[in-house]
């Protein structure tokens, strides 16, 4: 009828089903460069179209790593903040959260993880959710490497401390002790997989392809490999064994190697993978020192710190700082969280990954004035990696706070998406009543 439009699309890769999405809503666009464009409602598409305006630099740099990018368009669209996940990797069209719109090009890592899904998830894919780390495991081995050539090799070991410590906090705090849902191939018979979804299969996996190209002969040898591997398994989906198997037969001159690989403790026993990377942690020393300043300091003597100490760091370095707060054996005193937040003005903070770390401190400290900050910051977005932290610490604290909590998130789950309602009823142990 005259009322109606009819649109046509085209998908000439074959993909995966669980890759198929379809977005409606009243949503601009803006040109990033010839085959990138970012989509968002009017009134946030120019903050979209400035936060990710090196889109096209990273896509480049994907391309010499994996080979050519055979998605044609690649194009990001904003969703609501309810939207569960820091990204979803919809062929030409990935899905972000708002909460990466920082204002300062700072939360753009995830950008480049969902790039290089375009080879590690949407070309090659696994078969099954118990081999989902041939997905996200190689994706942040393909991220952190694309890191490494655009920033040098010493950012690409920072992030991964970061993600080596993401991953002792997931097995510490998300499962209990030993859960076989640890095992970087979990058995998932009758489970569902969204229980098991965690930071495993992304730094275990990491872990397992980083400790795989020290053990054969490092990046000259092993990203070789990758692309042989991209390229053998292109178009197709596949499983933790093919993988084995087509590691073996590439190194077929280096067996001895090979064979000191402990597939079992790889691959199926829970916890903590068994071999720890040497990382270079240039970048993260600062961080540690800064942390070490606020630790020896004793109450009624000079603050020895000043604001230039945490300005002076780039934002994710701020995260590791924080992180290294929050790890120590005993909480933080209240003096010391006032005076940092006078000094840094850790309220006004916009990053939403420095956000996490500050309230998770305070909170751990029992500081009341973190209370209504956090249960706003579970109120502004709906991102998972944000929302269960923050009310698993304030589940932690017995008594009015935990009841709040739980108060808040009952009055406030119709605005979150089912799988984010249910991970928080299990953190707040509302599913077992």
């Amino acid at each position: 009828t005259g009322d109606s439009k009819l649109c046509r699309f085209e998908q000439t890769m074959p993909i995966s089903s669980y890759l198929l999405a379809i977005v409606v809503g009243r949503l601009e666009s803006r040109t990033l460069a010839d085959n990138v464009h970012v989509w968002a409602e009017p009134s946030v598409v120019d903050k979209a179209a400035y936060e990710f305006a090196e889109t096209e630099k990273y896509l480049k740099a994907a391309e010499e790593l994996c080979g050519e990018y055979l998605w044609k368009v690649y194009d990001l669209v904003i969703l609501p903040p309810s939207f569960p996940y820091g990204g979803m990797e919809n062929p030409c069209l990935t899905f972000v959260t708002p909460t990466l719109l920082a204002g300062d090009r700072s939360a753009v890592d995830v950008v480049i993880h969902e790039i290089s899904h375009s080879w590690t998830g949407n070309l090659v894919s696994c078969s099954s959710w118990a081999d989902f780390w041939l997905n996200e495991g190689f994706t942040m081995f393909v991220q952190r490497k694309i890191l490494g050539r655009l920033h040098g090799d010493e950012t690409r070991h920072f992030s991964a401390i970061d993600g080596w410590k993401s991953l002792q906090d997931c097995i510490t705090n998300a499962f209990p002790a030993g859960s076989p849902l640890t095992a970087l191939v979990p058995d998932l018979t009758e489970v569902d997989p969204d229980d098991a979804f965690s930071s495993v299969p992304y730094e275990k996996g990491h872990t397992f392809l980083w400790y795989l190209e020290e053990l054969l002969g490092g990046p000259a040898v092993f990203e070789p490999f990758l692309r042989a591997y991209l390229s053998k398994f292109s178009k197709c989906s596949l499983t933790t064994s093919q993988f084995q198997d087509f590691l073996t037969q590439y190194f077929t001159d280096q067996k001895t190697k090979l064979d000191t690989i402990d597939w079992d403790a790889w691959l199926h026993a829970p916890g903590m993978p068994p071999y720890t990377p040497k990382f270079n942690d240039e970048l993260a020393h600062v961080c540690s020192e800064l942390q070490q300043k606020w630790e020896s300091w004793q109450e009624g003597s000079d603050c020895p710190s000043s604001s230039s100490d945490l300005f002076s760091l780039s934002c994710q370095q701020t995260v590791e700082f924080l992180e290294q707060v929050y790890l120590q054996e005993k909480p933080t005193p209240l003096f010391k969280l006032e005076k940092m937040a006078q000094l840094y003005s850790m309220w006004d903070k916009k990053n939403c990954e420095v956000r996490l770390r500050w309230l998770r401190i305070c909170i751990r400290s029992r500081w009341e004035a973190a209370v209504e900050p956090a249960l706003s910051f579970v109120t502004e977005q709906g991102r998972m990696k944000f929302l269960r932290p923050i009310y698993r610490e304030l589940y932690k604290w017995e008594g009015a706070v935990r009841e709040r909590a739980i108060k808040h998130f009952l009055d406030t789950e119709s605005s979150m998406m089912h799988v984010a309602v249910q991970m928080v009823r299990h953190d707040l142990c509302l599913d077992k009543q």
